[in-house]
Formats: structure tokens, C-alpha cells, sequence
């Protein structure tokens, strides 16, 4: 074997060595520790014995798992721990002994009732990153409010700029959660390089309402220095035409903008086959065609509704112009592009294999991110108590009064 052409080993991925102790449920903390299990963190997730996550019950879509769960869990180990219990809470300190970082989003004030805010764990142990996720943060006439995800879209003001001008409607998605999440995930990373630098952990606070409302940053700025807030349009934009999705011959939906007057000649001659229009006073201009919209998107309208979504499309990027299918999530499923980049795997589950996405983080060089399964409930707590050095007999009787499951 010739070892000076054979390839070099795969880097470690770069959370190799960090374990992360997750008091999670719902949404915006687990989809934040997933990526960290993702790029390579040991991942230990402390769930209810009664039931676990609550998230584990909101849908049976994935072979009988809940889609959220799914989603937002894998490659963790699922410790099934009565942290009211003052055993629990034992277990739960033995690993923080030895965590790098601990993440947890209860209710407001029930981690400081247990002792386990941000502010007394890191005063406990010095190199431990503590993140505090909350819907509205800890102090304030919000903090005790009920923060689930379409309640903090209403209140960052996305529900009023989402939706046609005669319905606002939330996001669909839960973008309050995500947003949380990804603040919280570059907190931790954040909080681990200074550790590296100092020796010293420390407390990384986000909200849904924080999170989101920076997400809020375009039409905040708008209504604040313009004075005016962001009208609702739909797919459509306020300030540009056409900007819109139109039905075509098959039944699809394709949506196109055009950004400038070069590129609205070149739709009128080249798609709209009307390349009068390119000159004429009533379109030539964007101010003129945003003042026409209705006339405007009546001309796009016609022409591409006597082609099929193929043949529109074709049109449309051999014109230079930016289109893009209207999808569905099925059709997201499918996408070319997604199996062209071969961005689909599978990961292990208590029902067997599911397709996941891949992470949106490449790191090229590396041993690929670590999609690990799907936990079941209290899948790994016999190993990570007996890796605390309980015996058997302990084990057992901690199960017999319902400490542990």
C-alpha cells in the first residue's frame, strides 16, 4: 500500500469531547442541543419518568413517533429522571460534575425552585456553560407569561406583516422556537471558545420574544424611521412588480420577481411575448408598475397561465429571471436539488429508520455530523447511572419508587 497517496484520516468533528446535560421539552432548547449533538456533543437529555418530553406526544405522523421529536432529538441519550425527587437532582449534579454545558428551558422560575438557573450552577461549577432559554426572559410584566411559539409571533409583531391584506396569519412554522434555538446553539459555541480562552464557563441567556423580535429587524426599522408599518401582500412586495405567484396551465403555481427595468424587458420580449410593453410608459418603470400592479400582474398572469410550470420556468431563467416553484412539502420531499447534493440519510429510531435531512453546516474534511437515533424514553438511564457508579441494587430501587424509568 502506497501511505504516502492514501487520504488523511477524517478531522473529529468539532464538539468531539463536549457533553452537553439537556433539561428540554417542547421545541426551542432541543432543536438548539440537536445541533450541537450534530457537529459531535454527547448530548444527555433528562426527560420526565411520566411520559418524557411533552413533545413526544404531539403527533404519531412518524411511524408512530411525534414529527416534532423526531425532528428535534436525534442523536441523544434519553435519561428518564424525577428531578423533584432529591435523588434525582443527585443524578443530575453527578453529571453536571463532569458536563461542559448545561441547557434548560422549564417554565419560568422552576429551574431556579430546583436550583438549576444559570446564575447558582455556574457559581457551582466554574467551567460549566449554563443556558437559560425562556419565552420572554427572566425579569419584567412578561416573564411569567405562557410563551408558546405562535404567542411570541403575535407579540414580536410577525403575525401583523404575515399573510394578504385582509388576514394576518402566523408563520408556518415555529419560527419564535427556531429562532431561540439558533441563538441559543451560537451562544453555546460563543460561550465554549471564550471558556477556552478564560477556564471559564458562564451563563448564556436568550428569549423567543429577544430572538425573534432581532428577526423583526426589516419591518422594525421601517415602521420605526419610516414611520409607516409593512402592509401585508401576501407573496406579493410592496415595493416591487411584479413580484408575485401565477397559476399556470397545469395547476401549478410559479412565482417570479423582477428587480429592475432591464429585467421587465426582458420578461416582456422573452415570456410575456409583448415587447411593446418593455418601452411603454404604463410598465417601463418599476414606480409604473407597482402604481399599475393590478394591470401588471394581470399581463403576467395571462401569459404564463398558457404555459405548463416546466415551460414557464424555462422561459423565465432563460430570460435571466429570478422563479421559483410554489412547492408543497411533499414536493420539498422530493426535491431535485436536495438528491442531486445528496442531502437525505437515515437515522435509527424506536420505529425503525427515518429519512432526515443533513444539517445545513458542512464542514468538508471532516467525519460527517453525527445523526445519531432517536432516543426512546429512558433509553440510556441504566448506562448513564451505572457510568455514576450506582450498583444494580440502587438502580433498582430508584425504579421501584419511580425516580428513575
Amino acid at each position: 500500500m502506497d501511505t504516502e497517496s492514501a487520504a488523511p484520516p477524517p478531522e473529529p468533528l468539532p464538539l468531539a469531547g463536549i457533553t452537553v446535560v439537556a433539561v428540554e421539552q417542547a421545541v426551542s432548547a432541543p432543536f438548539a442541543t440537536r445541533q450541537l449533538a450534530d457537529l459531535g456533543a454527547r448530548v444527555i437529555k433528562v426527560e420526565r419518568p411520566d411520559g418524557g418530553d411533552f413533545a413526544r406526544g404531539y403527533d404519531t405522523t412518524a411511524h408512530g413517533l411525534a414529527s416534532h421529536f423526531v425532528w428535534a432529538n436525534r442523536g441523544k441519550e434519553s435519561l428518564a429522571l424525577d428531578l423533584k425527587d432529591p435523588r434525582g437532582l443527585e443524578v443530575l449534579h453527578g453529571l453536571l460534575a463532569g458536563a461542559d454545558v448545561f441547557v434548560q428551558n422549564l417554565a419560568q422560575g422552576a429551574a431556579a425552585r430546583l436550583g438549576l438557573d444559570s446564575a447558582a450552577l455556574c457559581a457551582r461549577y466554574p467551567r460549566l456553560v449554563a443556558v437559560d432559554v425562556s419565552g420572554y426572559g427572566a425579569e419584567g410584566p412578561y416573564a411569567h407569561k405562557r410563551a408558546y411559539d405562535m404567542l411570541v409571533q403575535c407579540e414580536t409583531g410577525l403575525v401583523s406583516v404575515t399573510g394578504t391584506p385582509e388576514q394576518p396569519v402566523k408563520a408556518g412554522i415555529p419560527a419564535a422556537d427556531i429562532a431561540a434555538a439558533m441563538y441559543a446553539f451560537s451562544g453555546v459555541l460563543a460561550a465554549l471558545l471564550r471558556r477556552g480562552v478564560t477556564g471559564r464557563g458562564g451563563r448564556v441567556e436568550v428569549s423567543m420574544l429577544d430572538a425573534l423580535a432581532e428577526w423583526m429587524g426589516h419591518p422594525l426599522h421601517h415602521t420605526m424611521h419610516g414611520g409607516e408599518q409593512p402592509v401585508r401582500t401576501g407573496l406579493a412586495h410592496a415595493v416591487i412588480a411584479p413580484y408575485d405567484s401565477y397559476a399556470t396551465a397545469d395547476g401549478d403555481r410559479v412565482l417570479l420577481s423582477v428587480q429592475n427595468d432591464r429585467e421587465w424587458r426582458r420578461l416582456a420580449q422573452q415570456v410575456l411575448e409583448r415587447p411593446e410593453l418593455a418601452e411603454d410608459p404604463g410598465y417601463a418603470t418599476n414606480a409604473a408598475r407597482t402604481g399599475n400592479r393590478e394591470k401588471t400582474d394581470a399581463v403576467v398572469a395571462r401569459a404564463l397561465g398558457r404555459l405548463g410550470a416546466d415551460e414557464a420556468i424555462g422561459r423565465l431563467e432563460a430570460a435571466g429571471i429570478a422563479c421559483a416553484r410554489l412547492n408543497s412539502v411533499a414536493q420539498l420531499a422530493g426535491h431535485p436539488q436536495l438528491a442531486a447534493r445528496d442531502r437525505w440519510r437515515e437515522v435509527g429510531s424506536p420505529a425503525g429508520p427515518l429519512r432526515a435531512l443533513l444539517p445545513p453546516i458542512g464542514l468538508p474534511g471532516g467525519a460527517g455530523p453525527h445523526m445519531g437515533a432517536v432516543p426512546a424514553l429512558g433509553e440510556h438511564t441504566e448506562t448513564l447511572l451505572r457510568a455514576l457508579g450506582m450498583t444494580d441494587a440502587q438502580i433498582s430501587e430508584l425504579r421501584r419508587e419511580g425516580v428513575v424509568a
